[in-house]
């Protein structure tokens, strides 16, 4: 039975690296014409509802905090996003769209709408809505076992297995 599950994760990790990387092409098809590129669109639209530090970004978007410094960093000097203050913590300044960069990302939603479209057409609209549900919850449970392994590794004395 273990070999099974094995080759189901296996089978998951490659079709999710592989979604990965046609999202990322397409993101970049989508940005292309707004000035952005799919990193850049990645990390302004995380601080879109609300600015946040570059630890905060990465957290939601599941990247690393150096990526999004790069990222936020030359945002910054194209005058797409600034750095606010933080009230919560005086070094780790809150990234914020300008209104420049709110309009470069405003740019890419009619192309966004016509790919969701054509997505919904091809899935059918309960599939596309039954993809997004069971790929939110691969990844909240994901989630759920990277935090039960950190609570076990640094809970003193805990035994853990091979």
């Amino acid at each position: 039975m273990s070999r099974e599950r094995q080759n189901l994760l296996s089978r998951a990790a490659l079709g999710v690296f592989r979604l990965n990387g046609q999202f990322l092409s397409v993101a970049d098809e989508l940005a292309r014409p707004a000035g952005l590129t799919a990193a850049w669109w990645q990390v302004l639209g995380a601080v879109l509802p609300e600015p946040l530090p570059v630890a905060g970004i990465a957290r939601v978007m599941g990247i690393t905090r150096q990526s999004v410094q790069r990222v936020a960093d030359l945002l910054v000097g194209k005058g797409l996003a600034e750095y606010l203050p933080n009230p919560a913590h005086r070094r780790a300044k809150l990234l914020s769209p300008t209104a420049a960069g709110r309009t470069a990302v405003a740019a890419i939603g009619p192309g966004h709408a016509s790919l969701a479209d054509r997505l919904a057409r091809a899935l059918g609209e309960d599939g596309f809505a039954e993809t997004v549900r069971i790929l939110e919850r691969l990844s909240a449970v994901l989630d759920e076992i990277d935090r039960a392994a950190t609570d076990v590794t640094k809970t003193p004395g805990a035994v853990t297995e091979p």
